[in-house]
């Protein structure tokens, strides 16, 4: 029997998953991050930076359709966009998906994971750093919303978990600037962990975003690669209507764009705002 290179994720020290490698396509440490890319036979190709699984080719629809399409269809009216991280090109081939959208505009730390994410994912971003709507910017996300004189209906942040740079996407100040972009009643959402494993990060991330808007609260997603539970999307606005909209209204929405999904569809839209016990307990308590 042949034994496989095993790799092995690092973000917690007493529980966690390994891949094994059919083949390393793409191992390199640049100031930003380690990255490295390689084949698995059952997930395909996986993207990880800094020893954390980011994005695999097999399930990432699933994450990507729900940090966008569950926001977009709440508000029913987006024009502009802007997505802080992403640059697998995921959120950004689903934001295009949709025509009534005017502006989108990206903020990447790395051109590096947008080179990369285009030669060993291209379905990720299926050619949608092409989009005639879209202006890229190479810059920290924090640096940017500080300084944006721009304002959003959406703001969509795709960061890293808070290490590393990652870390600056989840400071009081970040989701302060972040108000400041949003046109009035705009929508900010948010990656935000398996909270079964990360229940301190989105405690944190509830108290902070509860100061600034409104309406606060998460949805949830189940992905396989993000081991523990259910992924949790942070979920921040002025307007409760939004997470209130009728079954109805929100079907009839969906049906007009002829849009199709693998994952999300509108009871799962629903649905994913009915948390378990567990986790309305602890955010009871913070």
């Amino acid at each position: 029997m042949i034994k496989k290179k095993i790799w092995y994720e690092n973000l917690h020290y007493d529980i966690g998953q390994y891949f094994s490698i059919d083949k390393i396509l793409y191992q390199k440490k640049n100031k930003f991050h380690e990255i490295i890319i390689f084949q698995n036979s059952i997930m395909g190709r996986v993207m990880t930076i800094d020893g954390i699984v980011q994005t695999t080719e097999k399930d990432e629809f699933i994450y990507h359709e729900m940090l966008t399409h569950v926001p977009i269809f709440s508000h029913g009216s987006i024009k502009n966009v802007l997505i802080i991280g992403g640059g697998d090109g995921g959120i950004l081939r689903e934001i295009c998906r949709h025509d009534s959208i005017d502006s989108i505009t990206m903020i990447e730390i790395d051109q590096n994971v947008i080179n990369l994410c285009k030669e060993y994912f291209p379905k990720h971003s299926n050619n949608g750093y092409n989009d005639s709507r879209l202006k890229l910017i190479i810059d920290n996300g924090l640096n940017f919303v500080k300084n944006s004189k721009e304002k959003f209906d959406l703001i969509i942040s795709d960061s890293t978990d808070p290490v590393g740079c990652g870390k600056d996407l989840f400071l009081p100040e970040f989701y302060s600037y972040c108000k400041n972009c949003l046109h009035k009643n705009g929508i900010f959402v948010g990656q935000n962990g398996v909270f079964f494993l990360q229940k301190n990060n989105v405690r944190q991330t509830y108290n902070k975003l509860k100061k600034i808007f409104n309406d606060v609260s998460f949805y949830q997603a189940t992905i396989p690669t993000y081991y523990g539970g259910v992924m949790m999307f942070s979920w921040a606005t002025d307007d409760p209507y939004y997470r209130q909209i009728n079954i109805k209204d929100l079907e009839l929405r969906i049906k007009n764009t002829k849009l199709n999904f693998n994952y999300y569809n509108f009871k799962i839209h629903i649905s994913s705002f009915y948390l378990p016990e567990y986790i309305i307990n602890t955010l009871d308590k913070s």
